[in-house]
């Protein structure tokens, strides 16, 4: 029932809310795995993806999304599952390989993966450097990587508000970048980081952000 509400009133409702601009949406194959690598500003940067792509599009959540109890926790379950979140323990040593597979299985089915390569949100709107995972996602499975900017989003969310806002947001697509040239190299750390950054640069470019050459989660330390 709740997916049912979800999906016929929910849905419709945040794109007339919203209103979100899209642009490049043709850059997005019709077929084919995918990977969607964007910015992080938001807790919401991820369902609004998932809300204009053409496709179906998966993304990893904490596990704990889903696991409430009740009315309350059924509803917050079914509307994560419903906008494509896959759930994934993420804590502890194992946590990266878990969530590294289980992207790998959604592209080897052919599928949408969402992913936010800084691993975490901007600690103050700027974009950050980007984790290898999205680099070796794409040459284990031969996706295209399609660059993601989400412009907007911090202010429908910002960190440590509950509730959103009704703010528009914009989201932008780059054209697919092929890695192909590249496979059998996903143990190379310096071609990893090489089709990362060149990620990054695109993102940076659709999202008119400040680069900072470090990791979000060092700035958030600091």
């Amino acid at each position: 029932m709740f997916r049912f509400l979800i999906n016929t009133l929910l849905v419709p409702l945040l794109r007339v809310l919203y209103r979100p601009r899209v642009e490049g949406i043709e850059n997005i194959p019709a077929t084919g795995p995918v990977i969607l690598a964007g910015n992080h500003l938001a807790f919401s940067d991820s369902p609004f993806m998932t809300l204009v792509a053409p496709r179906p599009v998966f993304f990893l959540g904490k596990d704990e999304y889903v696991t409430g109890r009740g009315i309350k926790g059924r509803a917050k379950a079914a509307f994560f599952t419903t906008v494509g979140m896959i759930p994934v323990d993420r804590d502890g040593a194992r946590g990266g390989a878990a969530a590294l597979m289980t992207g790998r299985r959604v592209l080897e089915d052919g599928q949408i993966f969402g992913i936010h390569p800084e691993g975490t949100r901007s600690p103050d709107g700027r974009l950050y450097r980007g984790r290898t995972g999205v680099a070796r996602l794409a040459l284990m499975t031969g996706a295209v990587v399609v660059p993601c900017a989400l412009i907007g989003t911090e202010r429908v969310q910002p960190a440590g508000k509950k509730l959103p806002r009704i703010h528009r947001v914009t989201i932008r697509f780059g054209a697919p970048l092929d890695f192909s040239r590249y496979e059998g190299m996903d143990r190379d750390r310096y071609v990893l980081r090489a089709i990362t950054d060149e990620v990054m640069s695109d993102v940076m470019r659709l999202s008119g952000q400040e680069y900072v050459d470090m990791y979000a989660t060092k700035a958030k330390a600091a």
